[in-house]
C-alpha cells in the first residue's frame, strides 16, 4: 500500500531560557486511504506532530516525506505551494472570512493556487454538496449555525483535491450531535473518496470513526492502536 507520510526520528524544540522538548523522536507511516487520529493527553505534543506533518511548522530534526516528497528539500515558497496543490485544514475555529458567503469562503485556496475565479465556481458548488450545503452557498458565515460553519470548512479545505486532509480538533467548539455529523461526514469522505485524513482529537469516544490511532505522551510516541470497526 502506497504511503502518504512517513515520519522518522520526527523532533521540535521550542528554544528559549528553558527549551520545550514537544516531540522528542517520532516514528511512524500514515498509508494511503487511511484515517488516522492522533491522541493524548493535554500537552502531549498532539497538535505540535500535526502542525510537523502538514507543513505548518518545521521541525528540529528528523525525516518528513509527504506524498513522496521530502518536506526538507523544499523551499518556503515550494512548501507554500505543496500545501496549496496537496493538503488540507480543518481547524476548531472555522477561520471563515464573515464578510464573505459560503461559496466565496469555499473558492479561495483555488484563487490562491490559480487566480481564476469563474473556473472554479461549479467546483465549489460541488464541494458544498458533498457537505449537504447546497441551498445555503450564498449565506455568510454569521447566518449559519457552528456545524455548517465547519462544513464550509471542510468544503474549503476539498475544493483543490488535496491528497491529504488535516483536521485539528475540528469538532471542540460543537454540541455532541454536531461533532457526531461532522465526524461522520469525515468518515464517508474517507470511504466514498478513499480521501486520508488526519484527525487531532482528545474525545476518546472518537476512535470509533478511524482506522488507526497514535497515542502521544510527553511527546513520545506511546503506543499505536488498530481500531476493530466489527
Amino acid at each position: 500500500m502506497k504511503i502518504d507520510i512517513s515520519a522518522k526520528n520526527l523532533q521540535k524544540t521550542y528554544t528559549g531560557k528553558t527549551p520545550t522538548f514537544a516531540l522528542k523522536g517520532v516514528d511512524f507511516n500514515i498509508s494511503s486511504g487511511e484515517f488516522l487520529a492522533i491522541m493524548g493527553k493535554s500537552g502531549s505534543g498532539k497538535s505540535t506532530l500535526l502542525h510537523q506533518l502538514a507543513l505548518l511548522d518545521t521541525p528540529t530534526a528528523g525525516e518528513l516525506i509527504v506524498d513522496e516528497v521530502d518536506t526538507a528539500n523544499l523551499s518556503d515558497q515550494e512548501k507554500t505551494t505543496f500545501r496549496l496543490q496537496r493538503l488540507g485544514y480543518i481547524f476548531q475555529e472555522y477561520a471563515l472570512i464573515f464578510e464573505l458567503n459560503a461559496l466565496e469562503n469555499v473558492l479561495l485556496p483555488a484563487f490562491a493556487l490559480n487566480g481564476y475565479y469563474q473556473n472554479n465556481k461549479d467546483k465549489a458548488r460541488e464541494m458544498l454538496a458533498k457537505v449537504g450545503l447546497s441551498e445555503r452557498a450564498n449565506h455568510r458565515p454569521n447566518e449559519l449555525s457552528g456545524g455548517e460553519q465547519q462544513r464550509v470548512a471542510i468544503a474549503r479545505a476539498l475544493i483543490n483535491s488535496p491528497k491529504i486532509l488535516f483536521a485539528d480538533e475540528p469538532t471542540a467548539n460543537l454540541d455532541t450531535a454536531t461533532s457526531k455529523e461532522v465526524l461522520s461526514l469525515f468518515r464517508k469522505l474517507n470511504k466514498e473518496l478513499g480521501q486520508t485524513i488526519v484527525l487531532v482529537t482528545h474525545e476518546p469516544e472518537n476512535r470509533q470513526y478511524v482506522d488507526r490511532i497514535i497515542w502521544l505522551k510527553d511527546g513520545l510516541l506511546e503506543k499505536i492502536e488498530i481500531v476493530n470497526h466489527e
